[in-house]
């Protein structure tokens, strides 16, 4: 029986009031955010990070001060363990934050001392982007190398479109659409996805395409083909031009031609400060003000079987193609015009 360790990567949030800005401050100075050279990134960093942290506090303070995200984290590695654990290997499914604790080092540690012989790193980002899956995996690999964890390792770097992911998306979408009261002018999903500054775009990020992916797979998975629904873009932050439509303005139109709003985050697999305070809290309240006659927002998947099912099913592919990256298909799904697809190098 071979030992298998499964790594989740996910963004990590603040466990209380205290570590706040310095959670800010790990964020804003990785270098797949901020491109700027070392010692101005920090600055920058430490100037943004002071700045944000008092409306992060408020933010927080809907929370009890402190991000959900490890606790509901560690219930889908739980669910994973389990659905692995009918194989042959020893699995053990480990977490790594990429701002806050566990950190990635933390986990390589952990990992090493635990001797595995193989290893998966498994973001918790279905659509790839240079700034989440592509930062979470070269940082393991950087301090995996620094620590000696020498154990042949896989990663998967995408799955917009796993059988899976989008069963239980649409699952929980059919759900909503059911439970919601109509109006006269109909009903409109919003798929709403964190955004991205537009440089990063236009330097070859494959994100908005893989979020559009996953949009498309789930409206075919309702089989309804009448289902009024757009893309939309949240969590704004800076001066920078970012990718649109934004989520407020899509709210704006919805409610100047009367129409009630289902919105799904369609790439935040768990809840946080993204969907239980700005979704939940602040577009809420745009919608009211905005006249929108019905705002229900669909939860993360979460622990969902069909997820859980999706994520064991990735790690066992994986584990059989060998590649690094994989993507839900093994290969390149991008097309070859998109520059930074993890497939052509785009994880460093």
């Amino acid at each position: 029986m071979a030992r298998l360790a499964v790594v989740l990567f996910n963004l990590g949030g603040p466990d209380r009031p205290e570590a706040i800005r310095p959670f800010l401050f790990n964020l804003f100075n990785d270098p797949a955010i901020i491109g700027a050279p070392s010692l101005i990134r920090r600055a920058i960093a430490w100037l943004i990070s002071t700045r944000r942290a008092p409306a992060a506090q408020h933010i927080y303070a809907h929370l009890g001060g402190r991000s959900p995200l490890l606790e509901l984290t560690r219930q889908q590695a739980t669910a994973l363990q389990t659905a692995l654990a009918a194989g042959e290997d020893e699995v053990r499914v480990f977490i790594a934050m990429r701002y806050w604790h566990p950190l990635t080092e933390q986990t390589v540690a952990e990992v090493r001392a635990w001797k595995p012989e193989r290893v998966v790193l498994l973001p918790l980002y279905p659509q790839y982007s240079t700034t989440t899956s592509a930062s979470s995996i070269s940082a393991w690999k950087r301090a995996a190398a620094e620590a000696g964890l020498g154990a042949p390792t896989v990663s998967i770097c995408c799955y917009p479109t796993e059988d899976g992911l989008i069963l239980a998306q649409a699952d929980l979408l059919r759900q909503c659409l059911a439970e919601i009261e109509h109006s006269p002018a109909g009903v409109r999903v919003l798929f709403s996805a964190h955004g991205l500054p537009k440089s990063v775009v236009e330097r070859g990020d494959p994100y908005p395409l893989h979020v559009e992916m996953t949009a498309k797979a789930i409206v075919k998975e309702l089989g309804m083909p009448d289902l009024d629904w757009r893309i939309c873009y949240q969590s704004r932050v800076g001066p920078l031009e970012w990718i649109g439509p934004s989520t407020d303005a899509e709210i704006r139109q919805a409610g100047e031609a009367g129409k009630a709003l289902v919105v799904q985050p369609v790439a935040f697999v768990s809840e946080h400060s993204e969907t239980l305070v700005e979704l939940d809290i602040e577009y809420a309240r745009v919608a009211k003000e905005l006249g929108v006659p019905v705002y229900r927002r669909v939860p993360a998947v979460g622990s969902h079987p069909a997820f859980v099912g999706a994520m064991a099913d990735l790690v066992r592919r994986s584990l059989i193609a060998g590649c690094d990256p994989c993507s839900e298909k093994g290969g390149r799904i991008c097309p070859g015009s998109v520059r930074r697809c993890a497939q052509a190098g785009g994880l460093g």
